[in-house]
C-alpha cells in the first residue's frame, strides 16, 4: 500500500487533479510515511522561522544550512562563500559581491580573515528596524565587517564610490548601499524590496542572463566614468 500512496502523491503533484473520480483514487495523506514526512517538514519550518520580519519585511530565520531558505553559497570567481537566502536574493547579492571583488578591492586575498558576513542569528540583532537586521533574514551582506564600521563615512575613495554606484545601478534599486543611509554603514548592502516583489525576480533574471552573454555581467570591467553609465547610476541613491 505504501507504494500506491507514493505513486498517487507523485501523480497529484505533477498532473494536478487525476482524471479518475476522487473516491477511486487513494488518498496519499492516509499513508503513514507521507504523513510523517509532512509532519517533519512542518516542524522544521516552525523551528527555523521566527515570525518576526527584518527591516525589509523578510522573515528572520534561526539557522542557516538547516534545510531552510538560507544556505552557504559560493561566490563564483572569488573563492569565497557567504550565507544568503536562496533564489533571486542569492543571485543579486552575489553579483554585488563579485563586482566589488573585481572592481573595488579584491576580497579574501592573502588569507584575509572574515571578508564577508551574510546571515547572522536573530539573537544577534539589536534593533530589527535597522538595515543590518536584514542579515538575519539572509537578505543582506556586509563586506569586511571589521573595516567599515557603522556610523563612519569616507571608507572608500571617490573612484571606488563611482564603482559602487554603478553596481547599484545594475540592481535597479533592488539593492541599497548602507553608505547612503542617515546612519551610514558602508560595508552593508541589502535588499530594499519585500518577498514576492516582481522587480527582484526581473533583476535576478537579467543578471542570470548576463552569465550567458560574452562581455556582460561581473568580471567584465566597464568604464564607470562614461557619461551614460554615470547618469544611470545617479538615479539610484
Amino acid at each position: 500500500m505504501a507504494a500506491v500512496g507514493v505513486t498517487a502523491a507523485v501523480s497529484l503533484t505533477t498532473t494536478g487533479l487525476v482524471a479518475t473520480p476522487a473516491a477511486a483514487a487513494p488518498d496519499p495523506f492516509r499513508n503513514d510515511e507521507l504523513k510523517e514526512a509532512l509532519r517533519r517538514a512542518q516542524a522544521r519550518h516552525r523551528r527555523l522561522r521566527t515570525g518576526r520580519p527584518s527591516a525589509n519585511g523578510w522573515d528572520m530565520q534561526k539557522a542557516a544550512d538547516a534545510d531552510g531558505d538560507i544556505v552557504t553559497t559560493s561566490v563564483a570567481g572569488t573563492g569565497l562563500t557567504v550565507q544568503l537566502r536562496t533564489g533571486d536574493t542569492e543571485t543579486v547579492l552575489t553579483h554585488v559581491i563579485r563586482r566589488f571583488h573585481y572592481e573595488v578591492d579584491a576580497l579574501g586575498v592573502g588569507g584575509e580573515p572574515n571578508p564577508l558576513e551574510g546571515w547572522v542569528a536573530p539573537s544577534a540583532v539589536r534593533d530589527s528596524r535597522r538595515p543590518e537586521a536584514n542579515q538575519a533574514s539572509g537578505t543582506a551582506v556586509v563586506i569586511r565587517p571589521g573595516s567599515y564600521p557603522p556610523g563612519v563615512r569616507d571608507g572608500f575613495t571617490e573612484g571606488q564610490r563611482l564603482v559602487v554606484r554603478d553596481i547599484l545601478a545594475d540592481t535597479e534599486g533592488v539593492v541599497r548601499w548602507g553608505g547612503d543611509d542617515r546612519r551610514p554603514y558602508e560595508g552593508l548592502f541589502y535588499l530594499t524590496v519585500s518577498p514576492g516583489d516582481a522587480d527582484l525576480a526581473r533583476v535576478a533574471a537579467k543578471i542570470r542572463t548576463w552569465s550567458e552573454v560574452p562581455g556582460a555581467g561581473a568580471g567584465v570591467v566597464p568604464d564607470v566614468t562614461e557619461p551614460t553609465r554615470r547618469r544611470r547610476a545617479a538615479g539610484y541613491r
